[in-house]
Order: C-alpha cells, then sequence, then structure tokens
C-alpha cells in the first residue's frame, strides 16, 4: 500500500514538472515576453511609456536631449537606452530600461525590434571595451538567442521621474495602444 502511494506521488510530481517546463515562453537568460502590435515604431513607443517629450527618429533623440533630461552613459531603471544610425539602424533605436541584472547585463521594453513586436524584459548585454555602454549585444526572440551584431549607442537618457518596473510593465500595452493611435 505504501509503494503505491509513493509510485502515485512520484508519477504526480513527474507530471507536473514535464507541464511546468513547457508552460513557459521565456528561456535562456532572456525573460522576454513577445506581443504582436503590427505598426508599432520604437521612439512612438518610448515617448508614450516614459513620458519624455521627445520626437523625430531615434537616433536624434539624443541631441533632443540635450539641456532638458539628465544623459548618462550607466544604465538606470526607467532610463531611454538610444541606439547610434547604422547600416542595420537607419533611424537609430531606442528602448526603455526595464531592469538592472549586473553592470553589463539589463532588460529592457521595447518595440519593434522585431517588427511589429513589443518586447518585455528583453536581454541587452554591454559589449564595449570600456564598459560604458556604447556597444551592445540584443537578444533576439525569433532565434532565442543572444543577436550576432554589436550596435553603437550614445547612452541613457532620464526622465525626471523615471517608472520602476512594475509601473513600466503595466503601462507596456497601453502605451503601445497609445503609440499605434489606438
Amino acid at each position: 500500500m505504501i509503494r503505491r502511494v509513493m509510485l502515485r506521488f512520484v508519477l504526480l510530481l513527474a507530471i507536473l514538472s514535464l507541464a511546468a517546463c513547457g508552460s513557459s515562453p521565456r528561456t535562456g537568460p532572456n525573460l522576454a515576453a513577445t506581443h504582436e502590435y503590427p505598426g508599432l515604431s520604437c521612439a512612438p513607443f518610448a515617448r508614450a511609456l516614459t513620458g519624455l517629450a521627445l520626437s523625430g527618429d531615434a537616433a536624434d533623440w539624443w541631441d533632443r536631449a540635450s539641456g532638458r533630461y539628465a544623459r548618462v552613459s550607466v544604465p538606470a531603471v526607467g532610463g531611454v537606452l538610444v541606439f547610434r544610425r547604422s547600416s542595420r539602424l537607419p533611424s537609430g533605436h531606442v528602448s526603455v530600461v526595464s531592469r538592472l541584472l549586473d553592470e553589463r547585463h539589463i532588460h529592457v521594453i521595447q518595440a519593434n525590434w522585431v517588427p511589429g513586436q513589443l518586447d518585455e524584459d528583453q536581454l541587452i548585454v554591454d559589449v564595449s571595451p570600456g564598459n560604458d555602454w556604447s556597444s551592445v549585444r540584443v537578444w533576439y526572440p525569433p532565434t532565442d538567442q543572444m543577436g550576432t551584431h554589436e550596435y553603437a549607442t550614445y547612452g541613457f537618457i532620464v526622465p525626471p521621474a523615471p517608472l520602476r518596473h512594475d509601473a513600466l510593465a503595466a503601462r507596456a500595452e497601453p502605451a503601445a495602444r497609445a503609440a499605434r493611435g489606438g
């Protein structure tokens, strides 16, 4: 009788552990949850999420923030990482820092890294030689691994009252809808 109960208990544990493995889309060091938002662009989304009164191409935000907002070379939750223009990013790109993991790893909430998607808690790694966040690699959800390309960045723009992780997460989807105009 005790053996039968023990066997059932072990089988139940095995079934529950298998169910837990298949229930989460988050894998590896990346915790990104992805949502579909066709037509969503990074700059209008970051503006709606952070309240930064900046417009134009994402790469132009760095210069436009001068004298208006703090610009720093270290990440801060609620701050905006500004990517420089490149052949891969002709308008640049902006991402909102959602978590600080350590001095070289952060999570961001960003729109349109993968066209038409909103990604929450997506991993970005500082790969700059001077540990100054001037060059980064970004997790790429379609391949479920770190991207192979390095991207040059300006640094971080910090809003006057940056939001914490929970507030950013709660406001991400409403900001995406607002940025798309609906």
